[in-house]
């Protein structure tokens, strides 16, 4: 990982990398600098930096690096600089979207190229298989490997933008504005796999959000802002999800809009309230749930009514019109007849739950069949005034269901109303919200409803009717239909009827004692009989005797309280310690089982590929063969073609199972063999007629041909003879005519002289004054030139003389540096080398006094030693060696002491004549001391004084330099 002193290093290393062709490097150096933590306080170069990323990964498609890269720079400018979060982001958007958008431009077959369930799933291997058998051309293959990666990043960089934005206050608008753009990719491009993920994903944005709505930075969905942004984003998706036809997906989308305005109670804008209802009657319609869909229309009049003023009548009176027709479609007989218990409390659940999306008001404690039903929608809509508001056919039609009672002419009247509700309906004005109302869609309903009411008034007027007549007045459907819905009818006990196939009649009977009230009647008899024989004899208390028997029973069932309560919270401990526990178990095996799985992925990407490229090889293989087989078969089929067209014979069939393609290239080239020497057999006899044929043409036309070619040299003369005539004729008449003209011409030949030389004069004035001009105007360039030239070579020669100084300088300044670095060395030597030269004195001079003291000490306790033996003279050691001194060290003792002083060359010449010089020190010097002899009280006082400044000298030499005096 390289380390930049400055971030702009970084952008020029990743530029210089581009430009050589190494964007990955170039894409991890920047990832380096974007996660170090060196680079955590915002900077302006960090922007450039992101940019410059997010371009990068983009053309490389690494969506993992964009997402770290970004998650990153959110955390550097969260709190100092959110708006350059944004840009990045946008422009990342940005990027990924145009690179999509090109990607398409450059597809041809964009239906082709898109044609995949899933951008996230990898290509499956019948799906592969598939593609090699039906033969995927090689165009449609370039446009599939084209487009969908693209569109894939793109898809991913849409959910990277979500996840990262999905917990940021201040930038609440380009969340919103992202969730938009996704739904918008999703809708025009039939993304359904996709949309019903991003759909998940944001509702579990929200979730999260109210799950941990105290942390920082996090939105308030209550704040009206936040509020209107996130109903804007829930609406969008409930438009997309029915413009794609994901009901499911939709009516989740209107209970996740709903779920937002009980969150923060409040109702959002009519406008909004009007394409939430408008989404709700699409999806009750979709779902065939009527009267749920009755009640959402019955919602949005109400809306329209109130809020819209500029709503025309005739908007208000389609509006009424879908209302009414939409509460007239509701089944009139309930479906759930029968039903058990526990479907009664689910569909009990299901109203209310339907009803509190609607915005309708029910009471749990009642029945829901008793509330929410057709027969109380009617009411409703009559006491508010819709049914005033709706067109004429609607009323009639509602006269006539409801209220009228024509059991044998009612199909026949309902008929033309029918067909001119059919006919009414479209888009309505832009005053209002609702884009269009069809009410044609109300028609099969109407007419199933007319069958029933039909079934149901004939039912109380005939016991028994023909098939024939009952068709007949049902003109809607045909028998089998009627009688379909007449079944559902008699299981739902709203009309009793039998048909009679053996003898063609219907029968139709009473709902007296099959209704619900005497169905139970022994049961309900029972229950009143045992609540009147309670009243009549209730029953007698004993009266408890614990109390008597056990005094203390309060103290005791107090301890025992105390001693359950004590053993709940035990047990509640252990239970979550075995919670725990199996939390920790459930962790660890899901860790193990992610690394099985991760192992098991790779293997199996491993196979995939190798799988694929095998796949690859084969298919390549198969369609060179298969390439092959088609031109055989296609040269055989062409050949059999010509036979048949020569012969008249049928083409004969080629079955590819059995004929392999040695086999049809065989055949081909037989056939192909075969009419080639056919065809040369035919141009041989076709060329000997033609041979024939010519020779005789040419016989016979020899003659005419001359005697046509005598008569045309005749004919010829005759004209060049009269031609060359008319010609002279003609240069008589020219010549005279140019005779006239000359003179004619002759008396202004000096006026055109004069004018000649005037013309002339005046263009060689201009002449001369332009070439003046031209010659002055090259030579201002030619001197402009020059100064230029001059200027360039002085400022040339000033730069090179200041780069000649400057080295000069840094030359002269590198040999002070390395002058200044040897005298140094050089001092440090000789410093060295005089520490090393005091030391050694030192050590010789200590050396010294030890062997006089040793000497003093044989002389003073030896066997021969005198009595005046302090008086005996001192010699220096220091002019002698460690060596000589040992030597002479015994001479010294045996030799008597004289009484007078006598030097060292003297004993030494004395005792020894053969005896070399005396040693030098290491300076050169042969010096000896021959200093006079001293008492024994100063030589120790010497003594003392020398070893205190041989140890002080030795110390300051083992300082700083203890490693050169130890050498």
């Amino acid at each position: 990982m390289a380390s930049f002193i400055k971030p702009e290093n970084a952008l020029k290393r990743a530029e210089e990398l581009i430009n050589v062709g190494q964007k990955q490097d170039a894409l991890q150096a920047l990832h380096d600098l974007i996660t170090s933590k060196k680079y955590r306080a915002w900077q302006k170069p960090l922007e450039r930096i992101m940019f410059k990323y997010v371009e990068l990964c983009v053309d490389m498609r690494k969506g993992r690096f964009a997402k770290d890269g970004l998650i990153q720079y959110r955390i550097v400018c969260q709190q100092v600089n959110v708006t350059s979060l944004e840009e990045v982001i946008k422009h990342f958007m940005h990027l990924s979207t145009e690179k999509a958008e090109q990607a398409r431009s450059q597809a041809q077959a964009l239906e082709e190229a898109l044609d995949v369930d899933d951008l996230e799933a990898d290509k499956r291997p019948e799906d592969l298989m598939l593609s090699y058998v039906s033969g995927e051309k090689g165009k449609d293959r370039s446009d599939r490997e084209l487009v969908t990666p693209w569109f894939k990043f793109l898809w991913e960089t849409y959910r990277t933008v979500l996840e990262i934005l999905r917990n940021n206050s201040k930038l609440e608008a380009l969340y919103a504005m992202t969730a938009h753009r996704a739904f918008q990719f999703c809708k025009t491009y039939k993304r359904t796999t996709e949309f019903r993920r991003l759909c998940e994903i944001i509702r579990n944005h929200l979730a999260n959000l109210n799950k941990y709505r105290d942390q920082r930075d996090r939105p308030d969905i209550s704040t009206p802002e936040t509020l209107q942004l996130y109903l804007d984003t829930r609406f969008e998706q409930l438009k997309v999800a029915t413009e794609l036809e994901l009901w499911q997906e939709a009516f989740r989308s209107v209970e996740d809009i709903h779920g937002l305005m009980c969150m923060v109670k409040k109702t959002p804008k009519p406008s909004l309230m009007v394409v939430y209802y408008v989404k709700l009657t699409e999806i009750f319609w979709i779902s065939k749930s009527n009267l749920y869909h009755a009640c959402a229309w019955l919602k949005l009049f109400s809306l329209q009514k109130s809020f819209n003023k500029n709503l025309s009548q005739k908007d208000l009176q389609l509006i009424a019109s879908s209302v009414l027709l939409a509460a007239l479609a509701v089944s009139p007989y309930d479906s759930k007849h029968g039903a058990s218990h526990l479907e009664l409390e689910h569909e009990k659940e299901r109203n209310l739950r339907m009803a509190n999306l609607i915005g309708f008001n029910l009471d749990s404690k009642l029945e829901s069949r008793d509330v929410l039903s057709r027969s109380n929608l009617l009411s409703e809509l009559v006491s508010k005034g819709v049914l005033s508001c709706a067109t004429q056919e609607v009323k009639d039609l509602y006269h006539l269901l409801e209220h009228e009672f024509f059991p044998l002419d009612l199909a026949t009247k309902l008929q033309p109303l029918l067909n001119k509700i059919s006919k009414l309906g479209g888009k309505l004005s832009s005053a209002s919200s609702v884009p269009e109302v069809q009410l044609s869609q109300y028609v099969p309903a109407l007419e199933k409803l007319a069958t029933l009411r039909l079934l149901q008034q004939v039912s109380k007027v005939y016991q028994t009717m023909k098939i024939e007549s009952l068709s007949q007045m049902i003109p809607f459907f045909d028998f089998s239909a009627v009688e379909k819905i007449s079944v559902d009818a008699v299981k739902q006990n709203f009309i009793a009827m039998k048909v009679d196939h053996s003898r063609n009649i219907v029968l139709f009977g009473t709902l007296g004692i099959e209704s619900d009230g005497l169905r139970d009647h022994l049961a309900v008899l029972a229950e009143s009989l045992n609540k009147a024989r309670a009243m009549i004899y209730p029953p007698v208390r004993k009266v408890s005797k614990t109390g008597e028997i056990l005094p203390d029973l309060a103290d005791i069932v107090d301890k025992e309280h105390k001693r359950l309560l004590a053993r709940k919270s035990i047990i509640e401990k252990r239970k979550e310690e075995q919670e725990r526990q199996l939390l920790e178990m459930e962790r660890e095996e899901e860790s193990r089982r992610l690394k099985l799985l991760k192992i098991t992925e790779e293997a199996e990407q491993k196979r995939l590929a190798a799988e694929y490229e095998q796949r690859k090889n084969q298919r390549l293989r198969r369609e060179m063969e298969e390439r092959e087989l088609e031109e055989a078969q296609a040269l055989l089929q062409e050949a059999e073609k010509r036979v048949g067209k020569k012969k008249g014979s049928r083409k004969p069939v080629l079955d590819s199972e059995k004929m392999t393609k040695q086999t049809l290239m065989q055949l081909a080239l037989t056939e192909q063999l075969r009419e080639r020497q056919e065809m040369e057999k035919k141009l041989q006899k076709l060329a000997k007629t033609m041979d024939y044929l010519e020779r005789a043409k040419r016989e016979e036309a020899a003659t005419l041909i001359e005697a046509a070619f005598q008569q045309r040299l005749l004919e010829e003369r005759m004209i060049h003879e009269r031609d060359q005539q008319l010609e002279v004729e003609l240069s008589k008449q020219r010549h005279e005519g140019d005779l006239k003209e000359k003179n004619r011409l002759a008396r202004m030949l000096e006026s055109k002289k004069i004018f000649q030389e005037r013309v002339i004069n005046l263009r060689q004035e201009e002449f001369s004054r332009r070439r003046v001009e031209r010659e002055e105007q090259i030579r201002q360039i030619i001197h402009a030139r020059k100064a230029e030239r001059e200027a360039k070579r002085k400022k040339i020669f000033y730069v090179r003389r200041e780069e000649e100084r400057i080295r000069i300088l840094r030359e002269e300044e590198e040999a002070r540096k390395r002058e200044e670095a040897e005298r140094r060395k050089r001092e440090e030597a000789e410093r060295k080398a005089k520490l090393d030269e005091i030391a050694e004195k030192q050590r010789q001079r200590e050396r010294e006094l030890e062997e006089k003291e040793r000497r003093r000490k044989e002389m003073l306790f030896g066997g021969g030693a005198p009595a005046d033996a302090p008086s005996r003279p001192y010699v220096s050691p220091v002019s002698q060696p460690l060596e000589s001194g040992a030597a002479a060290a015994p001479a010294a003792a045996a030799a008597p002491a004289p009484a007078k002083y006598v030097p060292r060359f003297r004993r030494t010449e004395s005792s020894s004549p053969n005896a070399p010089p005396p040693e030098s020190d290491r300076w050169g010097s042969s010096r000896s001391d021959n200093r006079p002899s001293q008492p024994d009280s100063w030589r120790s006082d010497e003594r003392r004084s020398a070893f205190g400044s041989s140890r002080s000298s030795w110390s300051s030499s083992r300082g700083p330099n203890r490693g050169s005096s130890d050498r």
